[in-house]
């Protein structure tokens, strides 16, 4: 348990919540779970980790590349077969279109030995877009321990709200987990959680607290304060490489750091160039808007010759319509 809270930073009263929901491997769980956030506010992150932690047989499906029901069906059944499968032994490919048979197949291969006894979990990642599919699918997964009468469990992780998903003809009602947005404490913690070893614990927090205070306010998305925390902490640090500062000397840390992180909030948080482009301009010190003026001309033409092809396609068109 102590190793999984230094896993998961900031999630406790999630992590416990979902724990007492798994309970014992034999046991009967919750039929389904809806865990929904914002972006990167930690939903998949914990879900794996707990999953792999805990040693739970699990199969996880992302419904973005999967985006039709034969896919989708596939991929579940496919992933559970390998589980059930004995190292060595190769499991041929299974085809599913309909939902009938996806609980049909399910129940075969859940009489394995290996996932007999103990409950099974189906992570469908980007829920949200299951209410593009057909009408049955999310009923049928929220029902699917009753539909194969095995001990399974599907966990929903999406972007929007359980109230946006309910049918108008109702539905079985899965368990809701919120995952709230981090706080700018909850970022610090993380962030700073991830300092090289070659620096102090205390050097890479209080740049943290500098890129937090110039990037907070507009964006409070992990993923990309993670992606920035490592892309400028080598300008950061840059002074105490030539021996100009020590760690302590923030003042002149700062100094050396303000200009770039200017930069950065005009191009990195907007992905106009890459991380490689970004550290050739730390080296040249070049004017990110040359970049830009580049990017903006690939893009003017691009669009006048997407123009002149639509042009070209709807000249064809009412051409064959007067034929």
């Amino acid at each position: 348990m102590l190793h999984l809270e230094n896993m998961v930073l900031c999630r406790e009263s999630q992590v416990s919540t979902l724990q007492s929901l798994f309970g014992e491997r034999h046991h009967f769980s919750f039929p389904s779970i809806f865990i929904y956030g914002h972006t990167a506010s930690g939903k998949t992150y914990v879900t794996q980790t707990l999953l792999r932690s805990l040693e739970l047989p699990h199969v996880f499906v992302n419904c973005v590349e999967c985006f039709t029901l034969r896919l989708l069906l596939e991929q579940i059944l496919n992933k559970l077969n390998h589980l059930s499968s004995s190292e060595g032994e190769c499991s041929t490919h299974i085809t599913c279109e309909i939902f009938n048979d996806f609980v049909r197949l399910f129940k075969q291969i859940t009489e394995a030995e290996n996932l007999k006894d103990q409950t099974v979990y189906i992570v469908l990642d980007k829920a949200e877009y299951l209410r593009d599919m057909e009408a049955n699918l999310l009923p049928g997964f929220l029902r699917l321990q009753e539909l194969t009468d095995r001990n399974v469990t599907v966990i929903f992780l999406s972007e929007i709200v359980w109230e946006k998903f309910r049918p108008n003809t109702g539905c079985f009602e899965p368990f809701v987990l919120y995952f709230p947005d981090y706080s700018i404490g909850n970022l610090q913690k993380i962030l700073s959680h991830d300092h090289p070893p070659e620096y102090s614990a205390d050097f890479y927090a209080a740049y943290i607290n500098i890129l937090l205070g110039v990037f907070y306010t507009v964006c409070r998305d992990l993923k990309e304060l993670r992606h920035l925390a490592v892309l400028n902490f080598p300008k950061y640090c840059e002074p105490v490489v030539k021996g100009e500062a020590n760690e302590r000397d923030t003042r002149k840390l700062w100094r050396n750091i303000e200009p770039h992180l200017k930069k950065a909030m005009q191009t990195v948080y907007l992905r106009e160039i890459s991380s490689s482009q970004w550290e050739k301009l730390q080296k040249d010190d070049t004017d990110p808007g040359q970049l830009k003026g580049i990017k903006g001309s690939v893009e003017t033409v691009t669009r006048d010759t997407s123009s002149v092809i639509t042009h070209n396609q709807d000249t064809k068109v009412h051409t064959k319509e007067h034929v």
